[in-house]
């Protein structure tokens, strides 16, 4: 999953920024609102952590401008300003969930993945597809009953897979949403990636669930009866 944080509090940026890291998140990170915005303009995200006390472009301006471009990515805002009437201004703008400062960084991550999987129409931190399931929540892998053991990589590649299940994913998406390096796809290495992980899915001799759609990508999905 890939994030965008705009946070221009360096000791709150750094901690969040390797909070998500380590929960295995790819994050892009910028200390104003302007950058922000360009960083929302040029790349698609699955969750913006936004806070609202910005310099040069506001927070809600960047909302503001974020959602006038019809760019519907879950918006988590993050603000000291704890009043009723601040945080209904933040959800009337378009934010979709609001965190008052000071906060547990477990309990952002937990509602970051909440609307992660509310976008993906996915409210259980749960996904089965088949007899694969995989726990949003614990990163962990069963396959007919038997413990899938994945790398971290292997793990946020078949999880934004899953997310998206049923629909093709291009090479590309997957390197921006999956891999650290965001400078271009590198289409060889997703291939090699989607190689070992398959591998390890169809270990136990089930059918395979990840499809290569010619001229589209890879799809993850229920395999035929």
């Amino acid at each position: 999953m890939r994030c965008l944080l705009v946070e221009d509090y360096l000791p709150l940026r750094k901690n969040i920024n390797e909070r998500l890291v380590e929960e295995g998140f790819v994050v892009d990170v910028s200390a104003t609102g302007d950058v922000g915005l360009w960083f929302a303009e040029n790349h698609a995200y699955d969750c913006i952590v936004l806070d609202i006390m910005l310099p040069e472009v506001n927070g809600l301006d960047l909302l503001h401008k974020i959602r006038k471009s019809q760019n519907k990515t879950p918006v988590i805002m993050i603000s000291a300003r704890d009043s009723v009437e601040q945080r209904i201004e933040g959800l009337n703008m378009g934010a979709d969930d609001y965190l008052v400062k000071p906060f547990a960084l477990g309990e952002l991550v937990a509602r970051i993945r909440a609307l992660i999987r509310r976008s993906y129409r996915q409210e259980s931190p749960t996904l089965n597809i088949g007899d694969l399931m995989i726990d949003c929540l614990t990163k962990k892998v069963t396959r007919a009953g038997q413990d899938v053991f994945l790398t971290p990589r292997e793990y946020r590649l078949l999880e934004y897979l899953a997310f998206r299940a049923g629909e093709p994913v291009s090479r590309t998406d997957i390197w921006e949403h999956v891999y650290e390096d965001q400078t271009g796809g590198n289409s060889n290495a997703v291939d090699v990636y989607i190689s070992y992980l398959r591998k390890k899915l169809n270990s136990g001799g089930g059918p395979d669930l990840i499809r290569t759609r010619r001229g589209q990508g890879y799809i993850i999905e229920r395999p035929l009866p």
